[in-house]
């Protein structure tokens, strides 16, 4: 699946990644291949990407997150 990151200054991570953990306002979430559809707000926290068993990892201190169509798209702030 597609990963993009985006903060208002610019673009952070794009690319495919197996699995993405994001700090959601209620607690962790993870994003697997075929993730049915949603929006969801996320906190301040930890970004994990998952690609081929290797993970980096991101700051963020909230945003936004769409999951449509296998593409995750990732509004940080």
């Amino acid at each position: 699946m597609i990963l993009e990151i985006i903060t208002p200054e610019k673009n952070i991570f794009t690319g495919e990644v197996d699995l993405v953990q994001l700090p959601g306002i209620d607690g962790l979430f993870e994003i697997l291949n075929l993730h049915a559809p949603m929006i969801a707000a996320l906190g301040k926290g930890r970004v994990k990407i998952g690609i081929n068993n290797e993970y980096k990892y991101l700051e963020i201190n909230g945003g936004v997150v769409e999951v449509l169509n296998n593409k995750i798209l990732v509004l940080a702030e």
